[in-house]
This record gives C-alpha cells, sequence and structure tokens, in this order.
C-alpha cells in the first residue's frame, strides 16, 4: 500500500510539473509581460542552486549573492566590452562563478552550522567591496549597456519572445540537471550528510569533498543565473552581489518549501511578483509586507507551501492504510 501511494504521488507530481511548464509556456501569450517572466525564471534557477546546498545538503550560506554578481559582472563585461557572444559570455560568466566557490569552499567548508555561515557572509562581502572598487564595474553606477547579441551567433536575442524561450529552456534543464543530482548515488550520499554527518564519516565517505562539491555545483548555478539576468535586464549593478539578495534567496526557498524541487520555484515567482506589483504601490513597505508574510509562513506552514502540500497529501493517502 505504501509503494502505490508513492507512486501515485509521484504520478501526481509529474503531472503538477508539465501543467506547470504549460503555464510556463504560454505566459507570454497571455498577456504577462515576458520581463518580469524571464527575471523570475533567474531568480527561480538561484533559488534552485541554493536550494541543493540548503535543503540537500544541509549547508546554509549567507553569501550566495557573491557568486550571482560575479557572473552578471563577468558576462556584462565580456560580452559589452571583450565582444563575446552571449553565449560564451554565459559559459564564462557562470565558469567564472564556479571557480569563485571552489576558492571560497575550500576555507567554509572546513566550519560547520553558524561557523559555516559566517565565513560564507564575511567572504561575500570581501567580494562585494571589491565589485564596488574594480574600475570595469562601474561602482555604483553599474554595469550598464550590455547588449543581448546573437545566440551562436545565428540567433538574435533582441526579440522579448526569444529570449524568454532561451531563458526557459535554460532554466527546465537547470532543474532536470537537479533532480538527476539528487536522486542519484552522490544526491543520497549529501542527504545521508544533512541527517546525520559523524554517521556518514563512520561510513567511510570523506564528507567534506562531498559538501565541496556541492557548494561548487550550488555556485555554478547560482552563476548561470546572474549571466542569465544581466543578458535579460542589460546591465549587472552592486544590487546583485549585495547580501540581501542572499537573504532573499533564502527567504524564497523556505517560503516555497526547503528540500522541494518545485518549493524554490514558486517561493522565487511569490517574491519576485510580490516585489513588483507592490513597489508602486506601496514603495518601501513591500519589504516590511514580505517580512511579515515570511513570518506567517514560517509559524503556519513551516515546510513552505510545496513542502506543506506534500504532507497533507501523504497524510491523505496513508489515511485508508490505516484504518
Amino acid at each position: 500500500m505504501t509503494d502505490t501511494n508513492e507512486a501515485g504521488l509521484a504520478r501526481r507530481s509529474r503531472l503538477a510539473a508539465l501543467v506547470g511548464l504549460a503555464l510556463l509556456m504560454a505566459a507570454p501569450f497571455l498577456g504577462i509581460y515576458p520581463v518580469f517572466m524571464m527575471k523570475a525564471l533567474c531568480y527561480a534557477i538561484f533559488a534552485c542552486a541554493f536550494n541543493l546546498l540548503l535543503g540537500y545538503t544541509g549547508l546554509l550560506s549567507f553569501g550566495h549573492a557573491a557568486y550571482l554578481g560575479a557572473a552578471a559582472y563577468f558576462t556584462g563585461w565580456l560580452v559589452r566590452s571583450a565582444g563575446l557572444s552571449p553565449d560564451l559570455g554565459i559559459l564564462a560568466g557562470t565558469a567564472g562563478a564556479g571557480v569563485l566557490g571552489l576558492l571560497v569552499g575550500l576555507i567554509a567548508i572546513r566550519r560547520q552550522g553558524i561557523y559555516f555561515a559566517m565565513i560564507t557572509l564575511a567572504m561575500a562581502q570581501m567580494i562585494y567591496f571589491v565589485w564596488l572598487q574594480a574600475p570595469f564595474t562601474g561602482g555604483e553606477d553599474g554595469l550598464q549597456g550590455v547588449p543581448r547579441g546573437k545566440l551562436f551567433g545565428l540567433i538574435s536575442l533582441e526579440n522579448d519572445l526569444v529570449m524568454y524561450f532561451v531563458v526557459l529552456a535554460v532554466f527546465v534543464a537547470v532543474f532536470l540537471a537537479i533532480i538527476r543530482i539528487v536522486h542519484s548515488p552522490y544526491g543520497q550520499i549529501l542527504k545521508a550528510i544533512r541527517e546525520n554527518e559523524p554517521r556518514a564519516v563512520s561510513l567511510g565517505y570523506e564528507v567534506d569533498r562531498y559538501k565541496l562539491l556541492a557548494f561548487v555545483l550550488s555556485t555554478t548555478l547560482a552563476g548561470l543565473a546572474g549571466s542569465l539576468k544581466t543578458l535579460v535586464l542589460g546591465f549587472a549593478t552592486l544590487s546583485d552581489a549585495h547580501w540581501s539578495l542572499s537573504g532573499e534567496v533564502v527567504l524564497m526557498t523556505l517560503l516555497g518549501g526547503m528540500g522541494t524541487f518545485a518549493g524554490p520555484v514558486l517561493g522565487a515567482f511569490t517574491i519576485i511578483g510580490l516585489q513588483n506589483f507592490l513597489a508602486d504601490r506601496v514603495g518601501s513597505w513591500v519589504t516590511v509586507i514580505i517580512g511579515v508574510i515570511f513570518v506567517v509562513c514560517v509559524v503556519g506552514f513551516r515546510r513552505g507551501f510545496v513542502g506543506e502540500l506534500l504532507a497533507w497529501q501523504r497524510r491523505r493517502s496513508q489515511a485508508p492504510a490505516s484504518k
């Protein structure tokens, strides 16, 4: 009965994923502003990358915006000033974020818990100061006028609709890649480390290596989100690397459901949607409103939207078996 229930949940999850993909594909034709959708998808990639580290490995990073911001600046400068095509710019920015994540991870991974989180925050603030002072970033003015160019030298990305489907394709690829990683033997080891690290050590696993790889994978995907965001909006600014963005991605993950696949996506769309909808109506009060929503979520929905929904489905499917 339990196997049947789990199979039913899996089928419903796949159906929900297909419905979600259909809605995303239809969104530009339903009158939804493509640039808003592209921005939300970029942050959804960012939140999924962060969830790979926190939700499935149990590592809380307070400096993940550093990697999104680094890739944003790398890609923006290479495309605008060095004349690289957008595909090469994205690859270079993503790789740069991964290398930066490796350097930070080699230092931070030596510690656990709050000490790990504080090291990542400290390193991110150092990186933020570099972007503030570096001449090629534009300082407080940011890196402006980044062209979208032509993908592979053939497909012009100036059209919002074309750019949207490129971003959507990248998002789907990242989403499927994370599912594959989590369901792989490597992903099962990450879950074991999250649940009981001393036991994983006693079984002979070199946990620091596994955690470092998870950290680098997460920072690389965060960089991919930053590279795409720079091409979509045409600029990179200090806000892309600010500590407040690191806090926002934590909020997105917890709000949607930490340790779930769809949770960070829903959380990202919720936060970006609220910011976009409320910014012109309530001004700076949007931060207060989002804070209140977060408190209500933590108190009433501790697993997040998707986590609570999955828990409710499991309870419902197991109820007949217990009678």
